[in-house]
């Protein structure tokens, strides 16, 4: 920032230089000159007073008569007076004072009627010195002020560089959760304002973030014992004489098991630190689980639900849970609110480090005036309390994917998460998961949706 704001600066002052120096030396050229004309101009008129001056009776100066030793201290240096006056009638001399100049030349001239005229030159080379003397000195105005300016823009520059610096290092750490309250006051009344700004706003975060783990571990600690009491209910239910019974027990022990362990991973997601190192998800085996979780569900509404792979279905995520939530929420509203067969598909997108699951159904689809409105917390277009888009969208965001709607009739939802085989060629197979069986025995058991 500090380079920009010199860079700009120092732009801005060569701008003014350059606009000032160029007339400034065009009027500097012009003036020598004018002056070196003006210097010939009043050479001249003093030469006239004394040719005048030796004029005779007659209005003529007699051959021989003319001083030209006066005329020589009336001479510039290196300068040619060339003097023609009447002698007789219908007769003009010419007397020539000086050396012959070599080159071009600077000359003026000064016509004295019937008394004759005078012509005084300088070479034009010193009249050039006088230029190129006079454009220096511009030069060097406008390169001392270029200078002098470059100095106060490399404290300006720090001045105000410096300060933001410190601003946006202290509000990076504040994004990192690192709540002090060290909001310095920097002398600049705007840069003072946004640090009391982001000061307030850095109480309220450390305020709200203490009342939400508060509220995070009372709820944890209320579904515990909920999950506790039902745990012992299920084991008793466990040993029930009726195989059928045995079964469903069995099952709802595991989804009871599934959700303490979400519940967990949560709970140390809210209070672990963000840079924990991610984890690989095999996301084919998730997917597997998921339809078994929702066979029963989709079999209840007389539909089916399927999966495809292509690719390796690998992703990387620090928190396993988030990607399961949100593929849930999405599979759960396709049972929900949609129609039909409901397809999940999962591959690599072409770039090779991204890998997208897409979950479709053949419902009606999202109207056009509800587009912008699905992810919007607390929205409902019917059945719900608004929630699970939402929470699905920030669930997938805060690994570095993302969640849209790709697709509004049929209704196509895609995520889009980062891939753990970051590029490889290699492929993990195809694989097509129906209603027919499957390798696992988990997805084999019919469940009770978690959800």
């Amino acid at each position: 920032m500090r380079r920009r704001i010199l860079n700009t600066m120092i732009a801005m002052i060569v701008a003014v230089g350059l606009l000032l120096g160029i007339p400034l030396s065009v009027i500097a050229w012009w003036w020598v000159a004018d002056n070196a004309r003006q210097s010939l101009d009043s050479r001249l008129r003093l030469i006239s007073d004394q040719l005048i001056r030796d004029e005779g009776a007659a209005g003529r100066v007699e051959s021989g008569a003319l001083d030209t030793d006066a005329f020589t201290l009336l001479l510039p240096e290196d300068g040619r007076l060339i003097v023609r006056y009447p002698v007789a009638e219908d007769n003009d001399a010419v007397t020539v004072v000086g050396d012959p100049i070599v080159g071009a030349t600077m000359k003026e001239s000064f016509d004295l009627g019937k008394a004759g005229s005078l012509v005084l030159e300088i070479p034009m080379d010193q009249v050039r010195d006088d230029q190129l003397a006079a454009l220096g000195i511009v030069a060097l105005v406008v390169a001392g002020s270029i200078a002098a300016g470059t100095i106060v823009a490399a404290v300006t520059a720090g001045r105000v560089a410096d300060p933001l610096i410190d601003l946006a290092t202290r509000a990076a750490a504040m994004a990192r959760g690192d709540f002090r309250s060290e909001w310095k006051s920097y002398g600049i009344s705007e840069l003072d304002r946004v640090s009391r700004a982001l000061g307030d706003a850095n109480a309220e975060i450390a305020l709200r973030l203490e009342r939400e783990g508060e509220i995070v571990g009372d709820v944890s600690h209320q579904l515990r014992s909920r999950l506790t009491a039902i745990q012992l209910r299920l084991d008793e239910l466990s040993m029930h004489d009726d195989p059928a019974v045995v079964a469903e027990a069995e099952a709802a022990l595991e989804q009871v098991e599934r959700l303490s362990r979400e519940l967990d991973e949560m709970v140390a997601a809210s209070r672990s630190d963000p840079t924990a190192p991610n984890a690989t998800i095999d996301v084919e085996d998730m997917v597997r689980t998921l339809i078994g979780d929702f066979r029963a569900g989709f079999a209840a509404a007389d539909r089916t639900i399927s999966a495809t792979f292509d690719g390796q279905a690998t992703s990387s995520s620090a928190r396993p849970g988030r990607l399961r939530e949100a593929l849930s929420v999405l599979v759960d509203n396709a049972l929900q609110h949609g129609g039909g067969a409901c397809r999940i598909a999962v591959d690599d997108l072409p770039s090779g480090d991204m890998l997208r699951i897409s979950v479709s159904d053949e419902g009606g689809g999202v109207d056009d005036a509800l587009v912008g409105l699905i992810f919007r917390r607390g929205f409902s277009a019917g059945r719900g309390n608004g929630v699970g888009l939402s929470l699905a969208r920030a669930l997938i965001e805060a690994d570095g994917g993302r969640l849209d709607l790709t697709s509004r009739r049929p209704p196509v939802f895609s995520i889009v998460v980062p891939s753990a085989h970051g590029g490889s060629d290699d492929d993990g197979g195809d694989g097509d998961v129906g209603d027919g069986p499957v390798d696992d025995e988990s997805v084999r058991r019919d469940r009770v949706p978690h959800r």
